[in-house]
């Protein structure tokens, strides 16, 4: 340990580690060696139980279980803690923060309160399908370039009838000021970028926080149609009130486009040429009050520039269809617009974070009945995820005969959690020596359990009060034109 990057590594993941020790408020010791056996396993972890057999567990499966049931995390502390790691930024030194939302399925857990019917797709060709479960908004800071690495800062679970879009934005704003009181956000610095899918109501977020450093940028569907600016008064007298909106701008009808602000064409490797297209000042007509309750006066007029990006072509083939943005500025350069796509097609990134979680690091294999202790094997995840970032400049390329060899700053998050066992032999672990201690006697054999579970149903009820319907585009043969 004679390089002095890695000397200091060294001891930025073991301050890290002490510190998440001191948010661990109950159970801390089992909950400490739970996250380490996490990092040390070899291989996929492929059930919380046998999770107690690692060398890194000192404690027996009992204590495993007890950590995870009755533990206590302080969140606030644990939360400022993770924000307060270095983070990536984009080339221009901004932040740029990825939000989306991940399920943790729970079909067949009956008695396990706060279920939500989940969104998948992927499970066959054209298939919408709502599964039971948890879901979980995450918000992670996107790297640059060709990788799958992100710096997770939080996760909220979902609520049976949450209204996403404003659970969503109180969540971008709760990272924002800590990103702020971290020091890691100071006056002067380029405003933070907030990516987001074609899910979220992207103008309304921006109308939302508008008083904050933040830009939003955000997918639209292709069936959108925006309106321009209001035409200026005619001189003289004219009966009625003034127009609000312009003419219609219709992402289907290129007859509606008029002349574009600004346009980029650029090669990529993947993608072959992609050119991008922007027009200035587009706002959506909002004509529903149901997402804007608290709103007084008139529905707001929330401007921003369309960015239309076509590519040659896709990396597995199949056709490559115009992909639509909306980003909450206005007058935008050709380095903005170049800007603003690359950053979107990064918010991919985010993907190899949740396959990570659940294929390699255990995420949704728990069968845990209380939604709490699924929050805090979330965060358990978060932590693990977080320390493998901060050892990326101490971990060694254990790849196996099959694999090419890579060099150390392009390893992934699981080639780095291989060699984990060796860098944690080079720190101390703040947890303490386990007691010895008998089980318990359990229950007598031959009797049965007088306490049953009780059953809970699967909230179906949407944020406006009314009952879930099957969405019209998810209908065969049905084409809506979205206004809003």
């Amino acid at each position: 340990m004679h390089d002095p990057d890695q000397k200091a590594a060294l001891g930025e993941l073991t301050r890290f580690r002490e510190e998440f020790y001191g948010c661990l408020t109950a159970r801390a010791d089992a909950l400490f060696e739970l996250a380490d056996a996490v990092l040390c396993t070899d291989g996929p972890v492929r059930s919380l139980v046998g999770l107690s057999l690692a060398p890194e567990h000192q404690r027996g499966h009992g204590a495993l279980y007890d950590g995870i049931n009755h533990g206590r995390v302080d969140l606030a502390r644990l939360r400022n803690l993770v924000a307060a790691q270095r983070l990536p930024r984009a080339a221009d030194d901004r932040i740029v923060l990825a939000v989306d939302v991940s399920p943790w399925l729970r079909p067949d857990a009956n008695t396990s309160p706060q279920r939500s019917f989940c969104h998948t797709y992927g499970r066959g060709k054209g298939q919408h399908l709502m599964i039971p479960g948890w879901p979980y908004s995450v918000v992670a800071a996107l790297e640059t370039g060709r990788t799958s690495w992100t710096a997770l800062l939080d996760a909220i679970r979902l609520l049976p009838g949450a209204d996403v879009a404003a659970v969503s934005t109180a969540q971008v704003r709760e990272v924002v000021h800590r990103l702020i009181t971290t020091g890691q956000w100071r006056e002067g610095d380029p405003e933070i970028l907030v990516v987001l899918d074609a899910g979220y109501d992207a103008p309304r977020i921006a109308h939302l926080l508008a008083d904050l450093p933040v830009q939003i940028l955000g997918r639209m569907r292709a069936d959108r149609v925006l309106r321009r600016p209001a035409p200026p008064l005619r001189p003289g007298p004219s009966p009625g009130r003034p127009a609000r909106h312009g003419a219609e701008f219709a992402f289907g009808d290129p007859a509606t486009w008029g002349t574009e602000q600004a346009t980029t064409t650029t090669g990529t490797r993947l993608y072959g040429t992609a050119t991008a297209q922007a027009w200035d000042r587009l706002h959506p007509k909002l004509t529903s009050r149901a997402a804007w309750t608290d709103h007084q006066g008139p529905l707001p007029i929330i401007e921003g520039t369309v960015i239309r990006l076509t590519v040659e072509r896709l990396p597995h083939g199949g056709e490559a269809k115009p992909v639509w943005l909306w980003w909450s500025q206005t007058g935008a350069s050709e380095a903005d617009v170049d800007r603003c796509w690359q950053m979107f097609l990064r918010r991919f990134d985010i993907e190899h974070t949740f396959r990570l979680f659940k294929q390699t690091l255990g995420w949704t294999v728990p069968k845990l009945r209380d939604p709490e202790a699924a929050d805090r094997w979330t965060w358990l995840m978060i932590i693990v995820h977080t320390q493998l970032r901060l050892a990326r400049l101490l971990a060694t390329d254990l790849r196996r005969p099959w694999e090419k060899p890579t060099p150390p700053e392009r390893l992934t998050p699981a080639r780095v959690r291989r060699g984990f066992r060796n860098i944690r032999a080079k720190m101390t672990s703040p947890a303490s020596a386990p007691k010895p201690s008998r089980p318990g006697p359990g229950r007598p054999p031959g009797t049965t359990n007088q306490c049953r579970a009780p059953r809970h149903d699967v909230g179906r009820i949407l944020a406006t009060g009314e009952a879930y319907q099957r969405p019209a585009h998810h209908k065969k043969g049905t084409k809506p034109r979205r206004t809003g």
